[in-house]
């Protein structure tokens, strides 16, 4: 049977790291087949990015994007595919959504879509919706720089974009995030149980 593609999307701080760990440790221990991966990739593009991202050098916004397309489009041909095709259920910290939601501060959404617009789409999205100021006092509390769009301002926008994008992908939900970690997998793992069942 072909795997499943679940995507966690949100801010930078927002807490989709842990909650998409939490997913995947959690269908591993119920028998399930589960992979973890994420965007930008540990790859060389994924690393020029996060360089980028960093400050250790420059590009325009649209450079950047066309990178970050570069780099899903070598992750799915690698990592994503395969694991679906051998009936995995591949739990992505990042996609697609994350390229419209943060690109869009500089770039018109037709030109991300022209990116972005041949590649699969999830079969579940789930969007962990943190307030900005929360986001940046859990930022601050685990490493000690901020990088590109790391400023409240920024993250305000982005956040109305992200909210903007759920209806975007078929299946997308949005939990609220700004609480403890086990609150918010709480109600994640009630919808990757009735993704799971095929009742979503």
């Amino acid at each position: 049977m072909p795997g499943k593609f679940v995507c966690f999307e949100g801010l930078d701080g927002a807490g989709i790291t842990t909650q998409a760990t939490l997913v995947r440790n959690y269908l591993l221990a119920n028998d399930r087949d589960a992979i973890l991966t994420k965007e930008p990739t540990d790859g060389l593009v994924g690393g020029i990015i996060k360089a980028c991202l960093r400050g250790e050098w420059k590009c325009s916004p649209l450079t950047l994007q066309m990178l970050y397309a570069a780099d899903r489009s070598h992750h799915l041909q690698t990592e994503i595919e395969p694991a679906l095709k051998q009936g995995n259920i591949v739990i992505s910290d990042r996609y697609i959504l994350s390229s419209y939601a943060y690109g869009n501060v500089d770039i018109q959404t037709q030109i991300l879509e022209q990116l972005n617009n041949r590649f699969r789409k999830p079969n579940l999205t789930i969007i962990v919706d943190t307030q900005p100021r929360i986001c940046l006092e859990r930022i601050r509390k685990s490493r000690h720089h901020l990088e590109l769009f790391e400023e409240e301002q920024k993250l305000n926008v982005i956040r109305k974009n992200y909210l903007a994008l759920k209806n975007y992908f078929p299946n997308t939900h949005v939990v609220d995030g700004n609480r403890a970690p086990d609150a918010v997998f709480s109600d994640v793992k009630k919808i990757i149980d009735k993704s799971m069942r095929g009742e979503i």
